[in-house]
């Protein structure tokens, strides 16, 4: 399925110019995919993963801050809907792939069809990226909010809803928490979803 979804996205990476990449498996075989290819682009990648098989493949890496526009970007996610909303919560390091995504003038999530639902739900957390130093007043206001707060490191907490309010709330009042930097909530960030499945490769726009 992996395997099947990079072959898919191959097709939209450009000859040249700055491609996102994040991270996991199936961007691995993107990547690979991309050496076969010999396509001319540059990698900008929040994954320290993918910047060493990129680098194990000969493809150039070029660093985030150097960049502020990227034709097209590539990534997983936990769980994406119909309206192409997606959590992308696991990693934790999705600040900096939100930078990326929008830096991207498109931004395509590569998935199976576990990963797709109708709606997002409350099945996966929300994780904000805070300042260490905020934790307490954070978790405090999110608590405050009706929802529940576990501390995954210094820098990282999970926020779990019994119902979940409508996502632009969401997006818009954790974000305007003082001490959060990002939320794992992708609200209308992608333009595409490949969705790998046993029938083949069908797009979600």
């Amino acid at each position: 399925m992996k395997r099947l979804c990079a072959k898919a996205a191959l097709d939209l990476v450009p000859d040249h110019g700055i491609i996102g990449l994040g991270g996991g498996e199936t961007i691995s075989y993107l990547a690979e995919d991309i050496k076969e290819a010999r396509k001319g682009v540059k990698v900008v990648t929040p994954s320290d993963h993918t910047a060493q098989v990129c680098k194990k493949l000969g493809l150039e890496i070029v660093d985030t801050k150097e960049v502020k526009e990227i034709e097209i970007a590539f990534d997983g996610c936990d769980q994406v809907d119909s309206d192409l909303d997606a959590y992308k919560s696991g990693g934790g390091i999705h600040t900096l792939e939100k930078i990326i995504a929008k830096m991207a003038k498109e931004y395509v999530l590569l998935v199976d069809e576990t990963k797709v639902t109708d709606k997002l739900n409350n099945k996966v957390p929300v994780v904000l990226d805070i300042i260490p130093e905020a934790v307490n007043y954070v978790t405090s206001q999110v608590e405050a909010m009706g929802a529940t707060v576990k501390k995954r490191d210094e820098h990282l907490l999970e926020v779990y809803y019994d119902t979940l309010p409508e996502l632009e709330e969401i997006d818009k009042n954790l974000k305007m928490i003082t001490g959060v930097i990002e939320t794992s909530l992708f609200y209308q960030v992608a333009t595409k979803a490949l969705v790998a499945g046993e029938e083949g490769i069908r797009v979600i726009k």
